[in-house]
């Protein structure tokens, strides 16, 4: 098997099913996957909104595996990819849509490039503009500028992509994990998704562990994804908002030292104590704006009361 696909959904409805379709779609054209060389595995991750269920009857070709629990991103992956037997991994969101040839372009470039351990597409917001996809790797003097939008640090974190030549490869450090090519060899040498991140940051780690192992992270816009973005975490913003910092905590709990952790919620305290303020200044704005500071006040007030036990 040359090529296997993984998908994880929950409650993605419509979108898991046009998702799928590209996939073979694309698989279909794909010169360099005759019939019988590439394998699409669903993972369903205990939806309730039977999205699975209507991609089973579709195409009935794919693996369907079903988890009892909604267990998290990585872990999820990892169903999968303990059964995958192709040389190469394509990990795709479920609200994702593959353009024709993307596939393609993407094993050609690992092909190309040897030193490769893992490769991203190109992603695109719904409208066709660039979506910000990858990212440095995290430290603890880019989180506190990035928290207090300093320095030219994207609030995201994202690198600067937009002045990136859209037609040049070029490594990186991060990659999302909406569409992620990566060598089956590199993931036996360093490893599955780490299962302690529920959501966020796992791929973060795992991008961490293939750099260390030597390998190199790519940008490769010439495989080209839309993206709608957020439609499984969208469903639990709220709670959400806290587990991405978990994740972050946890990132920096197994990659440095207890003072910098230590550090790090300090900062987290620091910079979410102002932004408790713009829920009573949210009261004297338009409705608008003023729903958009009461969310952001609402979150940081849920983040404050987790973070002792982060």
């Amino acid at each position: 098997m040359r090529l296997s696909v993984v998908v994880v959904n929950w409650n993605t409805g419509e979108l898991i099913r046009r998702c799928v379709e590209s996939i073979y779609a694309d698989l279909s054209v794909c010169a360099d996957l005759p019939a019988g060389e590439a394998e699409v595995f669903i993972v369903d991750s205990a939806s309730t909104d039977g999205s699975t269920l209507a991609v089973q009857e579709q195409f009935p070709q794919a693996i369907t595996i079903y988890s009892p629990t909604n267990i998290g991103f990585g872990p999820a992956n990892n169903l999968a990819l303990r059964r995958a037997t192709g040389d190469y991994i394509l990990l795709l969101n479920p609200d994702t849509l593959v353009h024709p040839g993307a596939i393609a372009s993407l094993l050609n470039f690992m092909e190309q490039h040897p030193d490769a351990g893992a490769a991203a597409s190109r992603l695109l917001n719904p409208d066709g503009s660039l979506q910000h996809s990858c990212s440095p790797e995290p430290t603890l003097w880019g989180e506190f500028l990035r928290l207090l939008h300093l320095g030219g640090v994207r609030p995201d974190g994202y690198y600067a992509m937009e002045t990136w030549d859209p037609a040049k490869a070029r490594p990186v450090d991060v990659i999302l994990g909406a569409c992620m090519l990566v060598r089956k060899a590199v993931l036996d040498q360093v490893g599955l998704f780490d299962e302690q991140f529920f959501m966020y940051n796992e791929e973060t780690d795992l991008c961490r562990r293939i750099r260390q192992a030597g390998w190199k992270i790519y940008w490769a816009p010439q495989a080209q994804v839309t993206h709608y973005g957020g439609q499984s975490t969208r469903q639990m913003a709220a709670e959400m908002f806290v587990q991405l910092y978990r994740a972050k905590i946890t990132y920096f709990r197994k990659y440095h030292t207890p003072l910098t952790v230590a550090l790090y919620k300090l900062i987290l305290l620091l910079t979410g104590l102002p932004r408790l303020a713009l829920g009573p200044v949210a009261r004297l704005e338009p409705n608008g704006r003023g729903e958009k500071h009461r969310a952001i006040a609402a979150n940081y007030q849920r983040l404050l009361q987790a973070l002792p036990g982060l």
